[in-house]
């Protein structure tokens, strides 16, 4: 049989590795951080209202992620939103004239940022700026124009006989 020490020091090294397993795929499946970055450059977009993009929200070409926000800061001149974006080093031709959207995905899903390229020969380099974007949809403000559209607009509060009673 094996001595007790022995015994104690290998179930002190498989709970070590088991926590040090644990929180690496903790890590992993969050995506707050990566253990091997890989190479990138970084490109930003002005938008109108960005709704509820965030930090670390994805960037996509055709559903495929290419990358991530990293940050979100308002223009003191233009007061549009500025968004930055690292984009994987793999994705090197975007072309300078494509458009970026904010999309949500699904219904009452996050928001991301979709790139939709375009067809011009110069491409996207490290600091560079996307010139055509799309704000985002916000469900609240389609609600509200819905809702005065239902009520008749400025004269919400009367009805259709009193509108054609009052010239």
């Amino acid at each position: 049989m094996l001595p007790q020490r022995l015994i104690e020091t290998l179930v002190g090294l498989f709970l070590l590795f088991a926590i040090v397993s644990l929180t690496v795929l903790a890590f992993k499946v969050s995506g707050l951080t990566s253990l091997f970055p890989s190479d990138s450059y970084t490109i930003s977009a002005a938008f109108d209202d960005i709704g509820g993009l965030k930090v670390r929200s994805p960037v996509k070409i055709g559903g495929v992620q290419i990358g991530e926000v990293t940050g979100v800061s308002l223009d003191p001149v233009t007061f549009k939103a500025v968004v930055s974006m690292r984009i994987e080093s793999g994705v090197k031709d975007i072309s300078d004239d494509s458009s970026a959207s904010i999309l949500t995905a699904g219904l009452l899903g996050d928001n991301y940022v979709a790139i939709a390229p375009m067809y011009s020969n110069t491409y996207l380099k490290n600091g560079d700026q996307l010139q055509f974007t799309h704000s985002a949809m916000v469900l609240e403000k389609l609600i509200g124009q819905f809702i005065y559209k239902m009520g008749g607009g400025d004269d919400a509060g009367q009805s259709k006989g009193e509108k054609n009673a009052n010239p």
